[in-house]
């Protein structure tokens, strides 16, 4: 397989998945919290040669793949034309193909048509991976985002719409411990109210770990942008949970940069959550020691 560099990024459940690189990078690469691509710069690659990745994959792999990721950042940005003959050969060339995924950004997917979504849908488009990260504008646009919370909106309703599975991303302890980034219980409400309007299938939750070489891990650094107590982060989590009324609904927030990790399923599981978090929050549970919490 080839790969333009060492550094292949993939949302945690992909992990028996076939990366494909589809793009180098990501179209927009201006969030001022992610380190991901930082050293590339964007473009998209010629389809001939991911044609002839997927007959690299079928010697490597044989025949019986059944998931696909196609990296990198925002793939969905490709032509759709493009991405057709892409999903094409990869249902051909591997039979027992179940599952072919991506990231989306919300431009890239407001750049196509609902019909062009429908379509990738129906050749065989299964998920969507959408960074929200906030359903509050100041928030976005504290972090450069590139988009309106009205846009991101759009965004993953189309994807819903089109029949594509959609997973997004939220972060917690966005807005800092002193409301660098925001006032926390509107990032947290307003994105609870994003959620619901939406209807993603599934929702993770993370929180902000600073990464070095970011604009707002050099903001950590410099003592100007401070980093939420976990306690902070488990309330954001408590709200979160509390005002989710979107069902079925898979949640998880048990990232490598979570507190307290938490999976399954709402509403079944609401009150569990709640009482592991208050639990948590009295002491009673020992909190996970997170990775990347330092720079």
């Amino acid at each position: 397989m080839r790969y333009d560099s060492d550094l292949l990024y993939r949302p945690p459940g992909e992990w028996k998945s076939y990366l494909l690189q589809c793009t180098i990078g990501c179209s927009h690469n201006k969030c001022t919290f992610c380190g991901m691509y930082k050293e590339k710069t964007f473009r998209i690659r010629p389809v001939g040669e991911v044609l002839e990745d997927i007959d690299m994959a079928l010697d490597y792999y044989g025949p019986g793949l059944e998931r696909v990721f196609l990296m990198d950042g925002d793939a969905i940005i490709i032509r759709t034309d493009d991405l057709l003959k892409i999903l094409e050969k990869l249902y051909r060339t591997f039979p027992k193909l179940e599952k072919v995924t991506v990231y989306a950004g919300p431009r890239s997917t407001l750049s196509k048509s609902l019909d062009e979504l429908k379509t990738l849908h129906q050749a065989g488009l299964s998920r969507a991976y959408l960074g929200v990260e906030s359903g509050s504008q100041q928030v976005l646009d504290f972090i450069h985002k590139g988009c309106t919370a009205q846009e991101m909106l759009q965004a993953g309703k189309n994807l819903v719409e089109a029949g594509i599975d959609l997973w997004v991303t939220v972060i917690l302890g966005m807005t800092g411990a002193n409301g660098e980034g925001g006032d926390w219980e509107e990032h947290i409400l307003s994105t609870a109210r994003m959620v619901n309007e939406m209807r993603p299938r599934h929702l993770s939750a993370m929180t902000f770990a600073p990464a070095k070489g970011t604009p707002l891990g050099d903001d950590v650094l410099a003592g100007r942008f401070q980093v939420c107590s976990p306690e902070r982060v488990l309330e954001e989590c408590e709200l979160l949970i509390r005002n989710l009324t979107v069902e079925p609904l898979h949640f998880t927030s048990n990232h490598a940069s979570n507190y307290l990790p938490l999976k399954g399923g709402l509403p079944e599981d609401r009150e569990r959550f709640l009482s592991l978090i208050d639990q948590a929050l009295a002491g009673k549970i020992r909190l996970r020691k997170t990775l990347n919490r330092g720079i």
